[in-house]
């Protein structure tokens, strides 16, 4: 059934999993991290939304950079072929990945990661600022309003294939909800597909969205009531004096 769909819904990406060219030994970072040997040897298959969940270190931001990467995006955001640059601090993993692509899918991407936002929204604003005419200064916004501004460009708007790196970042509680429908809207359109690393179980609880969860064993899929992350947050509004007991006299 899922096959039959793909014809019908073309995702830009149904498969990641390791290239038959790949030299990254196992021992080598990133290879060392479990989630990351994980897709290695088993790939990943992609619906029309998929969400990466883990405590820091555990390898979500540097999967969804590769795949991004492997898909033709920059390391530092933006879309197929931008140019923006200013540090090079991607690991290797992206030339060992191969992508299965959909039949006809779309070859547009787009992706965004909040550690980079500044040195894109100067890249937008200078070198490809000609092609643009219409976007606004966002270096004039707040992080979230200039984040919102892009989801509502026309970049966002059509077929394609979606990767975000920790957006909640900077993001208001009623900006991170505007955040989500961004995202379901996108997701709900045929060709179109999302991929997002996340901390925040807001952005996690994405409509139909599969959950992938990484720990130090690996990754697997979960339910959002079942992710620590929801069980965490839940536990400390219910009481926060719990938590705070043991940081502060």
């Amino acid at each position: 059934m899922a096959e039959a769909s793909s014809w019908v819904n073309p995702l830009p990406v149904r498969r990641v999993q390791r290239g038959v060219e790949s030299t990254l030994g196992d021992d080598e970072w990133p290879a060392t991290l479990a989630p990351v040997a994980q897709l290695l040897r088993d790939g990943i298959d992609l619906g029309p939304a998929t969400v990466l969940v883990g405590e820091n270190g555990t390898g979500k931001s540097t999967i969804v950079e590769a795949i991004a990467m492997a898909f033709g995006l920059g390391a530092e955001g933006g879309s197929t072929g931008a140019r923006n640059r200013t540090w090079s601090s991607e690991s290797s993993l992206h030339r060992s990945l191969a992508l299965v692509r959909g039949a006809g899918a779309s070859r547009w991407g787009y992706f965004l990661r909040a550690e980079t936002m500044h040195g894109l929204f100067t890249y937008l604003g200078g070198e490809a600022a000609s092609d643009r005419t219409q976007d606004p200064d966002f270096h004039t916004m707040s992080h979230g309003e200039s984040f919102l501004a892009m989801l509502s460009s026309d970049r966002f708007n059509g077929d394609g294939f979606f990767v975000m790196d920790e957006p909640e970042a900077g993001l208001s509680f009623q900006a991170l909800l505007a955040l989500v429908g961004s995202l379901a809207r996108l997701a709900s359109q045929r060709g179109t597909q999302v991929v997002v690393a996340t901390h925040s179980p807001i952005i996690a609880s994405l409509p139909g969205a599969t959950i992938l969860e990484l720990d130090g064993d690996g990754f697997h899929e979960s339910t959002w009531a079942d992710l620590a992350v929801v069980e965490h947050y839940l536990r400390y509004l219910e009481a926060p004096e719990r938590y705070l007991r043991h940081l502060v006299d």
